[in-house]
């Protein structure tokens, strides 16, 4: 790894779970794990592009299922799991998507982004040694806040205000989880961590002609790599941080070398953190195990 702000331990011994490895920030992230000796389960959706991904890797990794879209889904993955998990990485996601429901009836990007990650979170925390790192992104700042009223965007749907309202839940996530661990002096840190402008599959998804062709051609233009983008989750994960920390590219234009990153009043309001974790825990059946 060429960038000199973070240097990776050695890892072996430590078996990492990445959601969304398939593909963009989770396959380089889990080829960053696996190149330093980690054990890397790539959880997809997909296990033919899973296995796929896998054969890309040098080091250790085994593909198993995840829909995080499908609660049933996340609790047969954690039910299977076995043995210490150093790091949870919480990557996957959708972005910017036509408005649909998961298969138990959330708004699919805050479903997807934050409840299947909030339940697999609890329901695999009891074997989590290390880290547990969530990938939020900088569009987060283009909403105010959750609307409790209305989590499933019932009304006034816009795929970028959905995916931004996911994305502040992730931070207000890792917020609580970090107050909670801390409540019963778990060892065990939450961080977050976004890409900045990565070039990847997420864009160019909103099934509007013209804002794709915009996007993609932007994304070709000033998106710096996977690789690089995933730099702030390797951060986040490996490095010398406080909980709580959000890691993210410290360049002007959502790029560079990463480093702790600027989030909005909204992603640190500590009451808006519980309310979330408390619908989050009724609407997922899951809750903080420890």
């Amino acid at each position: 790894m060429s960038d000199t702000t973070v240097h990776l331990p050695d890892l072996s011994g430590r078996t990492a779970v990445v959601t969304g490895a398939n593909s963009g920030l989770g396959l380089e992230t889990a080829r960053f794990l696996a190149g330093r000796g980690a054990r890397v389960v790539l959880a997809v959706r997909d296990t033919t592009k899973g296995d796929a991904a896998a054969r890309e890797i040098q080091g250790e990794t085994e593909v198993r299922r995840l829909d995080l879209a499908d609660l049933s889904s996340v609790r047969a993955f954690a039910a299977d799991w076995r043995g210490d998990l150093g790091l949870l990485i919480n990557n996957a996601g959708i972005m910017a998507v036509p408005k649909a429901r998961t298969k138990d009836g959330f708004e699919s990007q805050f479903g997807v982004n934050h409840l299947g990650h909030f339940a697999l979170t609890n329901l695999l925390l009891k074997h989590v040694t290390g880290r547990v790192v969530t990938v939020s992104s900088g569009l987060h700042a283009f909403v105010r806040g959750i609307p409790f009223d209305d989590p499933d965007f019932t009304r006034g749907y816009t795929p970028y205000r959905a995916y931004g309202r996911s994305k502040l839940a992730n931070l207000l996530f890792t917020l609580e989880l970090q107050r909670r661990l801390e409540e019963v002096d778990s060892p065990v840190l939450a961080t977050a961590a976004h890409p900045g402008y990565a070039a990847t599959e997420l864009h160019g998804r909103t099934e509007r002609p013209l804002q794709d062709r915009l996007m993609r051609v932007l994304t070709r233009i000033v998106g710096q790599s996977a690789a690089v983008g995933a730099l702030p989750t390797i951060q986040a994960a490996t490095q010398d941080v406080p909980g709580a920390y959000f890691a993210g590219p410290t360049g002007l234009f959502f790029n560079g070398a990463p480093g702790p990153s600027w989030r909005t009043r909204a992603a640190l309001d500590t009451d808006a953190a519980r309310r979330l974790w408390d619908l989050s825990e009724e609407a997922t059946g899951t809750a903080f195990p420890l």
